[in-house]
């Protein structure tokens, strides 16, 4: 009767498309606050998926892409963590601008004794340059605080890929998510296979979430060197996102569970190796 239970349960959990796979999702931009938050948690649950957590972040106006207004960003992390204690699901997520000199260092330490545990960098929306030094004091800041920089690595700007590995050589203590893979640069990340090699050179430091690109390369011919790529950087160093809105968690699921991973390899990336990083143990 015990085992007829089980199967009953199963049967009904499957019959309304709940996902048997925990996920969580590293990278959500949360652009009108709550309201943004909800409509995503209602395509996941529409969706039958096993939201544990999200990553939520937003640069919370045009102000917040330009240096000099230090108090609007300190505002709008305020704001995202006062959300996030509503919605303990969420994992909030800061910001400053590397420009702002001692104030983003300032707000860096105030975050951080608040209970942040990253800081999103985005040098094409802020229109910053990661190879200024101003960047590499923000994020070893950061770093020395114990915060993790996520940081975007779409391969917009010419050059991208290339100055953020070295950045992170430059600040070995700094754990950094480098988001999206580099996107249709993926194949550069393969750096990683020789640096691991180079004695004293790499602190392996470096994680990526593959928000969009997994998406994007669905149906593409190269989809099998992506999965490479993946296992080269290290199925460990790997983090699911959808980038929501602009990809439905839905739609990245789908395209993610078409990649020829192990089952294992799909498990830590879908939810274990964000609850590692992040310290959300269940």
């Amino acid at each position: 009767m015990k085992l007829q239970a089980v199967f009953t349960i199963l049967a009904l959990l499957l019959s309304k498309g709940v996902s048997a796979q925990q996920v969580f999702d590293s990278h959500v931009h949360l652009w009108a606050g709550e309201t943004s938050l909800r409509q995503y948690e209602a395509q996941a649950k529409a969706a039958g998926i096993s939201l544990v957590g999200f990553g939520g972040m937003w640069f919370g106006g045009p102000n917040q892409a330009l240096s000099g207004h230090p108090a609007d960003i300190k505002a709008s992390n305020d704001a995202h963590l006062a959300l996030a204690k509503k919605h303990p699901e969420m994992l909030p997520i800061a910001t400053v601008h590397p420009y702002d000199g001692e104030a983003a260092l300032e707000e860096i330490t105030r975050v951080a004794s608040l209970g942040f545990k990253v800081l999103k960098l985005h040098p094409h929306t802020q229109k910053f340059d990661p190879s200024d030094p101003r960047v590499l004091t923000v994020v070893t800041h950061a770093g020395d605080l114990g915060m993790i920089v996520l940081m975007d690595n779409f391969n917009i700007i010419p050059g991208d890929s290339e100055k953020l590995f070295n950045l992170a050589l430059a600040a070995p203590k700094t754990r950094f998510i480098f988001a999206h893979l580099g996107g249709m640069n993926f194949r550069f990340w393969n750096v990683i296979r020789a640096a691991r090699t180079a004695r004293g050179l790499y602190a392996d430091n470096i994680y990526f979430d593959i928000s969009g690109t997994t998406v994007l390369l669905k149906d593409s011919p190269i989809r099998d060197e992506f999965v490479w790529t993946i296992r080269g950087v290290g199925i460990d160093h790997v983090l699911l996102g959808s980038d929501f809105p602009q990809f439905t968690l839905a739609d990245t699921l789908a395209a993610f569970d078409s990649l020829n991973l192990t089952a294992e390899e799909k498990k830590k990336i879908r939810c274990e190796n964000a609850r590692t990083l992040f310290g959300r143990t269940r």
